[in-house]
Protein backbone atom coordinates (compact mmCIF):
# COMPACT_ATOMS: atom_id res chain seq x y z
CA UNK A 1 0.00 0.00 0.00
CA UNK A 2 1.43 3.35 -1.00
CA UNK A 3 0.64 7.01 -1.11
CA UNK A 4 1.42 10.44 0.23
CA UNK A 5 3.21 10.44 3.57
CA UNK A 6 1.19 11.89 6.44
CA UNK A 7 4.46 12.63 8.26
CA UNK A 8 5.12 15.44 5.80
CA UNK A 9 1.59 16.77 6.27
CA UNK A 10 1.93 16.81 10.06
CA UNK A 11 5.27 18.62 9.86
CA UNK A 12 3.73 21.26 7.60
CA UNK A 13 0.76 21.74 9.90
CA UNK A 14 3.01 22.16 12.92
CA UNK A 15 5.14 24.65 11.05
CA UNK A 16 2.27 26.87 9.94
CA UNK A 17 0.09 26.68 13.04
CA UNK A 18 1.00 30.20 14.15
CA UNK A 19 1.06 31.80 10.73
CA UNK A 20 -2.15 30.25 9.44
CA UNK A 21 -4.02 29.29 12.57
CA UNK A 22 -7.21 30.91 11.31
CA UNK A 23 -7.20 28.79 8.18
CA UNK A 24 -6.56 25.62 10.17
CA UNK A 25 -9.41 26.43 12.55
CA UNK A 26 -11.74 27.14 9.63
CA UNK A 27 -11.05 23.70 8.15
CA UNK A 28 -11.50 22.05 11.55
CA UNK A 29 -14.87 23.78 11.96
CA UNK A 30 -15.98 22.37 8.62
CA UNK A 31 -14.76 18.90 9.51
CA UNK A 32 -16.43 18.97 12.94
CA UNK A 33 -19.69 20.17 11.41
CA UNK A 34 -19.73 17.38 8.84
CA UNK A 35 -18.77 14.72 11.41
CA UNK A 36 -21.45 15.92 13.85
CA UNK A 37 -24.16 15.25 11.25
CA UNK A 38 -23.76 11.59 12.25
CA UNK A 39 -24.40 12.50 15.89
CA UNK A 40 -23.06 15.03 18.35
CA UNK A 41 -21.87 12.55 21.00
CA UNK A 42 -18.16 11.80 20.43
CA UNK A 43 -18.49 8.65 22.50
CA UNK A 44 -20.80 7.24 19.83
CA UNK A 45 -19.23 8.92 16.78
CA UNK A 46 -15.62 7.91 16.17
CA UNK A 47 -15.10 10.44 13.33
CA UNK A 48 -16.20 13.27 15.58
CA UNK A 49 -13.98 12.00 18.39
CA UNK A 50 -10.92 12.01 16.11
CA UNK A 51 -11.43 15.53 14.81
CA UNK A 52 -12.16 16.84 18.31
CA UNK A 53 -8.81 15.44 19.46
CA UNK A 54 -7.06 17.34 16.67
CA UNK A 55 -9.03 20.52 17.36
CA UNK A 56 -8.01 20.45 21.01
CA UNK A 57 -4.37 19.78 20.13
CA UNK A 58 -4.45 22.78 17.78
CA UNK A 59 -5.72 24.99 20.62
CA UNK A 60 -9.19 25.59 19.23
CA UNK A 61 -11.51 27.28 21.72
CA UNK A 62 -14.16 25.15 23.41
CA UNK A 63 -16.93 27.57 22.39
CA UNK A 64 -15.99 27.32 18.69
CA UNK A 65 -15.95 23.52 18.91
CA UNK A 66 -19.38 23.44 20.56
CA UNK A 67 -20.85 25.81 17.94
CA UNK A 68 -19.53 23.61 15.12
CA UNK A 69 -21.05 20.51 16.72
CA UNK A 70 -24.42 22.24 17.15
CA UNK A 71 -24.31 23.44 13.56
CA UNK A 72 -23.78 19.86 12.43
CA UNK A 73 -26.57 18.44 14.56
CA UNK A 74 -28.94 21.23 13.48
CA UNK A 75 -29.21 22.77 16.97
CA UNK A 76 -27.73 26.02 15.71
CA UNK A 77 -28.56 27.91 12.53
CA UNK A 78 -25.92 28.41 9.86
CA UNK A 79 -25.23 27.87 6.19
CA UNK A 80 -25.68 24.27 5.15
CA UNK A 81 -22.43 22.40 4.65
CA UNK A 82 -22.41 19.33 2.41
CA UNK A 83 -19.80 16.64 1.96
CA UNK A 84 -18.32 16.41 -1.51
CA UNK A 85 -15.70 14.09 -2.98
CA UNK A 86 -13.75 14.95 -6.12
CA UNK A 87 -11.46 12.73 -8.16
CA UNK A 88 -8.75 13.77 -10.54
CA UNK A 89 -5.50 13.03 -12.30
CA UNK A 90 -2.28 14.91 -11.66
CA UNK A 91 0.83 14.84 -13.85
CA UNK A 92 3.00 11.71 -14.27
CA UNK A 93 0.15 9.22 -13.80
CA UNK A 94 -0.81 10.37 -10.31
CA UNK A 95 -4.32 10.05 -8.92
CA UNK A 96 -6.03 12.32 -6.40
CA UNK A 97 -9.05 11.89 -4.15
CA UNK A 98 -10.25 15.10 -2.49
CA UNK A 99 -12.69 15.35 0.41
CA UNK A 100 -14.43 18.69 0.86
CA UNK A 101 -17.10 20.37 2.96
CA UNK A 102 -18.86 23.12 1.07
CA UNK A 103 -21.86 25.43 1.10
CA UNK A 104 -21.49 26.04 -2.65
CA UNK A 105 -20.61 23.02 -4.78
CA UNK A 106 -20.35 25.07 -7.98
CA UNK A 107 -17.68 27.28 -6.41
CA UNK A 108 -15.78 24.32 -5.01
CA UNK A 109 -15.75 22.22 -8.17
CA UNK A 110 -14.67 25.21 -10.28
CA UNK A 111 -11.84 26.02 -7.87
CA UNK A 112 -10.61 22.43 -7.86
CA UNK A 113 -10.89 22.15 -11.64
CA UNK A 114 -8.81 25.33 -12.00
CA UNK A 115 -6.12 24.03 -9.61
CA UNK A 116 -5.81 20.74 -11.53
CA UNK A 117 -5.57 22.56 -14.86
CA UNK A 118 -2.96 24.99 -13.52
CA UNK A 119 -0.69 22.11 -12.54
CA UNK A 120 -1.09 19.92 -15.61
CA UNK A 121 -3.87 17.75 -14.25
CA UNK A 122 -7.55 17.24 -14.93
CA UNK A 123 -10.66 16.76 -12.81
CA UNK A 124 -12.07 13.27 -13.31
CA UNK A 125 -15.54 11.79 -13.13
CA UNK A 126 -17.03 10.02 -10.13
CA UNK A 127 -15.41 6.61 -9.74
CA UNK A 128 -12.46 7.34 -12.00
CA UNK A 129 -9.83 6.92 -9.27
CA UNK A 130 -11.78 6.11 -6.09
CA UNK A 131 -11.62 2.38 -6.86
CA UNK A 132 -7.92 2.26 -6.01
CA UNK A 133 -8.25 3.84 -2.54
CA UNK A 134 -9.20 1.99 0.64
CA UNK A 135 -10.34 3.54 3.91
CA UNK A 136 -8.04 2.81 6.85
CA UNK A 137 -7.24 4.15 10.27
CA UNK A 138 -3.71 5.51 10.54
CA UNK A 139 -1.76 6.25 13.72
CA UNK A 140 1.66 7.88 13.49
CA UNK A 141 3.93 7.35 16.50
CA UNK A 142 7.07 9.47 16.81
CA UNK A 143 10.34 7.65 17.38
CA UNK A 144 11.49 8.47 20.91
CA UNK A 145 14.45 6.04 20.96
CA UNK A 146 16.12 3.28 18.98
CA UNK A 147 13.83 0.54 20.30
CA UNK A 148 10.13 1.00 19.70
CA UNK A 149 9.34 -2.72 19.57
CA UNK A 150 7.19 -2.56 22.72
CA UNK A 151 4.90 -0.01 21.12
CA UNK A 152 4.80 -2.01 17.90
CA UNK A 153 3.86 -5.15 19.85
CA UNK A 154 1.16 -3.26 21.78
CA UNK A 155 -0.40 -2.12 18.49
CA UNK A 156 -0.33 -5.64 17.06
CA UNK A 157 -1.81 -7.13 20.22
CA UNK A 158 -4.57 -4.52 20.12
CA UNK A 159 -5.56 -5.64 16.61
CA UNK A 160 -3.63 -3.41 14.21
CA UNK A 161 -3.86 -4.63 10.61
CA UNK A 162 -0.35 -3.47 9.71
CA UNK A 163 2.59 -1.79 11.45
CA UNK A 164 5.48 -0.24 9.52
CA UNK A 165 8.69 1.23 10.87
CA UNK A 166 10.14 4.33 9.24
CA UNK A 167 12.85 6.84 10.04
CA UNK A 168 10.27 9.01 11.82
CA UNK A 169 8.74 6.21 13.89
CA UNK A 170 5.81 3.83 13.47
CA UNK A 171 2.96 3.91 10.98
CA UNK A 172 0.11 1.85 12.38
CA UNK A 173 -2.85 0.90 10.18
CA UNK A 174 -6.18 -0.24 11.55
CA UNK A 175 -9.77 -0.88 10.67
CA UNK A 176 -11.37 2.59 10.92
CA UNK A 177 -13.67 1.56 13.78
CA UNK A 178 -10.71 0.20 15.77
CA UNK A 179 -8.58 3.32 15.49
CA UNK A 180 -9.51 4.95 18.79
CA UNK A 181 -9.09 1.79 20.86
CA UNK A 182 -5.71 0.98 19.31
CA UNK A 183 -4.59 4.58 19.74
CA UNK A 184 -5.41 4.30 23.45
CA UNK A 185 -3.36 1.10 23.75
CA UNK A 186 -0.43 2.76 22.01
CA UNK A 187 -0.59 5.71 24.40
CA UNK A 188 -0.78 3.34 27.37
CA UNK A 189 2.37 1.66 26.09
CA UNK A 190 4.19 4.99 26.14
CA UNK A 191 3.89 5.88 22.48
CA UNK A 192 3.97 9.54 21.46
CA UNK A 193 1.16 9.85 18.92
CA UNK A 194 1.90 12.49 16.31
CA UNK A 195 -1.37 12.02 14.48
CA UNK A 196 -4.38 9.74 14.15
CA UNK A 197 -6.87 9.94 11.31
CA UNK A 198 -9.06 7.96 8.96
CA UNK A 199 -7.30 8.09 5.61
CA UNK A 200 -7.68 6.86 2.05
CA UNK A 201 -4.68 4.79 1.00
CA UNK A 202 -3.91 3.67 -2.51
CA UNK A 203 -2.73 0.22 -3.59
CA UNK A 204 -1.42 1.75 -6.82
CA UNK A 205 1.55 3.79 -5.58
CA UNK A 206 3.42 5.87 -8.15
CA UNK A 207 7.17 6.47 -7.72
CA UNK A 208 8.45 9.82 -8.95
CA UNK A 209 11.76 11.50 -9.63
CA UNK A 210 12.73 14.43 -7.40
CA UNK A 211 11.73 16.90 -10.13
CA UNK A 212 8.38 15.17 -10.63
CA UNK A 213 7.79 15.10 -6.85
CA UNK A 214 8.21 18.88 -6.72
CA UNK A 215 5.56 19.42 -9.39
CA UNK A 216 3.09 16.95 -7.90
CA UNK A 217 3.63 18.36 -4.42
CA UNK A 218 2.77 21.85 -5.73
CA UNK A 219 -0.57 20.48 -6.95
CA UNK A 220 -1.14 18.65 -3.65
CA UNK A 221 -0.33 21.76 -1.59
CA UNK A 222 -2.61 24.06 -3.58
CA UNK A 223 -5.51 21.62 -3.37
CA UNK A 224 -4.92 21.37 0.38
CA UNK A 225 -4.94 25.18 0.67
CA UNK A 226 -8.44 25.55 -0.81
CA UNK A 227 -10.84 26.73 1.91
CA UNK A 228 -13.42 24.02 1.18
CA UNK A 229 -10.98 21.11 1.09
CA UNK A 230 -10.60 18.99 4.21
CA UNK A 231 -8.37 16.12 3.02
CA UNK A 232 -6.29 15.41 -0.07
CA UNK A 233 -5.27 11.83 -0.81
CA UNK A 234 -2.94 10.71 -3.61
CA UNK A 235 -1.21 7.59 -4.87
CA UNK A 236 2.00 9.56 -5.42
CA UNK A 237 4.93 8.54 -3.24
CA UNK A 238 6.01 12.04 -2.23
Amino acid sequence: MSGHSKWAQIKRQKGIVDKKKGQIFSKLVREITIAAKQGGNPGMNYKLRLVLDRAKEAGMQKEAIERAIKRGTGEEEGGTLEEAVYEGYGPFGTAFLIEAATDNKNRTVNNIKHIFSKHGGVLGTAGSVAWQFVTRGQILVERSGDDISDIELAAIDAGAEDVRQSAEGLEIYTHPLDLNEIKKKVLDAGGKVAGAAVIKESAQGVDLTDEQKTKVHELFAELEEDEDVIFVHTNANL
